[in-house]
Parts: C-alpha cells; structure tokens; sequence
C-alpha cells in the first residue's frame, strides 16, 4: 500500500545526512547509525544539511519507498532527541512534514493507550 499512517513508528536520524543518498545509503544510515530495523515497516526520516530537503525510508510488503520533500522557502525544525535516532508520534510526524516546528515533550496517557 503506497502511503504512511498513525500504525507506523517514526524515526528522525540526529545528523544531517548526504541528499544524494538513495536506498542503499540511506539503509546504511539506518542499520549502523540508527540501529533500526530495515524491514520494519517504520518511516525513517532524514533531513539535509540545509534542513530544507528531507527524505523518508519506509520497508513495504513489496520493497522500499523512498519519499522526498523540498521546501520552497523556510526550513524542517529537528527536534531535539537523545541518541542516534529520535521517535516522533504520527501527529508529530505530520508537523514535521509541514515545516512546523516539533517539540517532543512528556505524552500522557490516554483512555485505551498502553
């Protein structure tokens, strides 16, 4: 199926990674940077050094998507995370997507959620 959603877990590498890089690249990153599991079937997002450009890899049924996004004007904000890698939540994700600027704090729980 050819899309994201709120099932996946997102990934946002801490460094700025090379643009260039295609699908092996950017699955190197993942495996001995990130230490994430390729075929996961979680998005791992990857911003450019400019933090205008920004590239998402995701594991489907039938192999890798690789998703590409250029700002016109402005910038992606990384957030700010510990480790190689810093998990963000789907509404969090879509904030990202949208040039917002994403601050990861404290979740609370809520009704049916573990």
């Amino acid at each position: 199926m050819f899309g994201l959603n709120g099932q996946q877990r997102f990934f946002v590498c801490d460094q700025p990674a090379d643009m260039r890089k295609g699908f092996d690249g950017l699955s190197g990153l993942v495996t001995n940077y990130m230490g994430g599991a390729l075929t996961s079937g979680d998005a791992f997002i990857f911003l450019g050094k400019r933090l205008d450009r920004l590239k998402i890899l995701v594991w489907e049924p039938t192999g890798f998507m690789l998703y590409y996004k250029r700002l016109e004007s402005g910038t992606f904000h990384l957030p700010k995370g510990q480790g190689a890698s810093i998990h963000l939540s789907y509404s969090e994700f879509c904030l990202l997507i949208e040039g917002l600027e994403v601050q990861v704090t404290r979740r609370r729980k809520r009704f049916g959620s573990s």
